[in-house]
């Protein structure tokens, strides 16, 4: 445990956001990306800061990793590819959904027993090889399905009930939110559903860094550790083929990278490094490129980030611009 006495939750407040990247066209400062962003030191204390990173907000799928952890310690016996799935927010590739599968066959327990929302999967190429296939929503195929699975076999084996595993007032969610306020060091500020059906928990932009921060830099064996181990090793297990998480995890030596919808993104590197990301209006087009600046700015060479610096725009079918982190946050390439 890092607290025995977590600090009051966030505020819940209008978060005083401020511009973290510029939509540039033609040299010409088109549209800015509000948003947030904080840098730890290995130290845990703050470097860098932008916007507002004390506001309640909610981390979306950022948190997966602390509800992974929260299972472990609750004695889901998970580790490797399939760990890396119950913290996931997957592409619906067949590897993803037979990971699922195996976790439910492992708990005694199939496809009827999740209480997730059916859906498509979430990876565009994948999505439309399933519409030509025409194949159905499928709660096997919603992103979240991992992590489902893993929440109904930690509530069978702790003898809780498993038709009402997602109610806040569940044990299940009560030992998560008590992971969560301890890997984050605050106490929760509100809590409401995800998209999946989950209970989502509010704490601030400093408090997500700082519990991704503290994961990577528990002892090996820990149930932190295994986490980070297990997305390291299998980072398109917790994404997917092409994901730009997967390939920043890939580019950027032992770094442990999870995004969450509406522009989340956290990350931190072995020695406790870590940076968090919010994109006010939830666009990915700035939430990549606004985070590989911030891993600069905790000291990751610029050359392992150059494959980030955002996607082009175009006009004309050429390249006429980019979306650029403003110059505060040291941008990792600029455009016309």
């Amino acid at each position: 445990m890092y607290s025995s006495s977590p600090a009051g939750a966030p505020v819940v407040r209008e978060p005083l956001h401020a511009p973290v990247a510029h939509l540039i066209r033609g040299g010409v400062v088109e549209g800015i990306h509000y948003g947030s962003v904080v840098v730890l030191g290995a130290d845990g204390q703050v470097q860098f800061q932008l916007g507002d990173i004390e506001a309640a907000f909610y981390p979306r799928s950022a948190l997966k990793p602390v509800q992974a952890v929260a299972m472990l310690r609750a004695g889901l016996p998970l580790d490797g590819d399939l760990l890396s799935l119950a913290a996931a927010s997957h592409s619906g590739e067949e590897r993803h959904l037979a990971g699922t599968r195996r976790i439910l066959d492992l708990a005694g327990l199939t496809e009827a027993d999740l209480r997730n929302v059916p859906d498509m999967p979430y990876g565009p190429a994948v999505r439309d090889e399933w519409i030509r296939a025409g194949r159905q929503p499928s709660r096997l195929a919603q992103n979240c399905s991992g992590k489902h699975a893993a929440m109904l076999w930690t509530a069978k084996l702790n003898g809780w009930s498993l038709e009402d595993y997602l109610e806040p007032a569940h044990p299940l969610q009560q030992a998560i939110a008590e992971i969560v306020e301890d890997l984050t060091g605050q106490r929760v500020a509100a809590t409401t559903v995800d998209g999946c059906g989950a209970p989502l928990f509010s704490v601030s932009l400093h408090g997500l860094a700082r519990a991704v921060s503290r994961i990577v830099t528990a002892a090996p064996g820990t149930p932190e550790a295994r986490v980070a181990d297990a997305m390291r090793e299998h980072a398109e297990m917790a994404s997917g083929a092409g994901r730009d998480v997967a390939a920043l995890m890939a580019a950027v030596p032992g770094l442990l990278a999870k995004d969450g919808f509406e522009g989340v993104e956290v990350a931190a590197l072995p020695d406790g490094r870590a940076v968090a990301v919010k994109i006010s209006d939830g666009a990915d087009r700035a939430r990549v490129p606004v985070t590989a600046a911030a891993l600069e700015r905790a000291g990751v060479d610029p050359e392992l980030l150059s494959g980030f610096a955002g996607e082009a725009l175009l006009g004309g079918g050429r390249e006429v611009g980019c979306v650029r982190p403003v110059r505060s946050l040291e941008p990792v390439a600029a455009c016309a």
